[in-house]
């Protein structure tokens, strides 16, 4: 593994202290119990501290140049398997079925940066795994932590704030990676709802309300909102639906959070619904 050249392509950045991933695996309350899907096994040192302490660990990892010796490094151990794929292109409910039979499902990653959202959405939106645990940049986790009204709150709060409760763990030093990132990265966890907080009557519209708050940010949601969702609004009638729902008409996305947005959701399907 020490000649392996880490292929940019990918966000290669391995962990090389093995304090972290024991911290990562203790902090996320991972036991036997669990079912731990790993995105990138890279030199395997995340997953090795998995196979130690949880029932079965399936690590997804997309550089094929790296299954050999991952292969010999866990090819014999029992709860360990190593899956060479695209994480985006995998079928997660059939992995869950294959391998997790009556164990927790959980994630455990130290997801690639470039691709942090999108794998982070398709976990949430998979409904499958009872916690989430994910090292990302630190700016990204203090965006993912965010509370209303904080200026790194955003879309993607008020969407993961839907799926999950979200907390961060710890921080990790570059320095703790090979070779090290430009930035600092940070463990958060997500803790899935086993009932979401809101219950909208229409959870796209919902989804494309906070869409549109956030559309242009620092504006006004009664400016912000229309450019986005191309809805027959005038800025009066939004304004009015703001007052409606117990929102200032000068309210701005940043100072919403789901529950403003399932109520205003609500608010125009109710109004479609009275239209049709």
């Amino acid at each position: 593994m020490e000649k392996y050249r880490k292929k940019k392509k990918f966000g290669q950045n391995f962990l090389t202290s093995p304090a972290i991933p024991k911290k990562i695996v203790t902090q996320s309350g991972f036991d036997k119990s669990y079912g731990v899907l790993e995105i990138g096994a890279g030199q395997g040192i995340l997953t090795e501290e998995l196979a130690n302490t949880v029932g079965k660990v399936v690590s997804v990892e997309i550089d094929s140049d790296l299954m050999e010796c991952l292969s010999k490094r866990f090819g014999e151990i029992d709860n360990v398997k190593i899956i060479n794929q695209d994480i985006l292109e995998t079928d997660l409910e059939a992995l869950k079925n294959e391998y997790f039979e009556g164990l927790v499902p959980a994630v455990c990653a130290n997801l690639p940066y470039y691709i942090t959202t999108p794998i982070i959405m398709k976990l949430l939106e998979s409904k499958l795994f009872s916690k989430i645990t994910v090292m990302v940049q630190k700016e990204v986790a203090s965006r993912l932590t965010a509370k209303k009204g904080e200026a790194e709150y955003g879309a993607i709060t008020a969407v993961c704030n839907y799926y999950a409760s979200v907390k961060r763990l710890c921080n990790v030093p570059a320095g703790a990676f090979s070779p090290p990132p430009k930035v600092d990265s940070s463990v958060v966890m997500f803790t899935i709802y086993d009932t979401p907080p809101v219950n909208p009557a229409n959870v796209k519209l919902f989804f494309d309300v906070i869409k549109g708050a956030f559309a242009n940010r620092r504006k006004m949601f009664s400016n912000s909102f229309n450019s986005c969702l191309n809805l027959p609004f005038t800025k009066e009638e939004i304004c009015d639906m703001l007052n409606n729902v117990g929102l200032k008409a000068t309210v701005r996305g940043e100072e919403m959070d789901i529950y403003d947005f399932a109520r205003i959701s609500d608010y125009i399907s109710s109004r479609q619904n009275n239209i049709t």
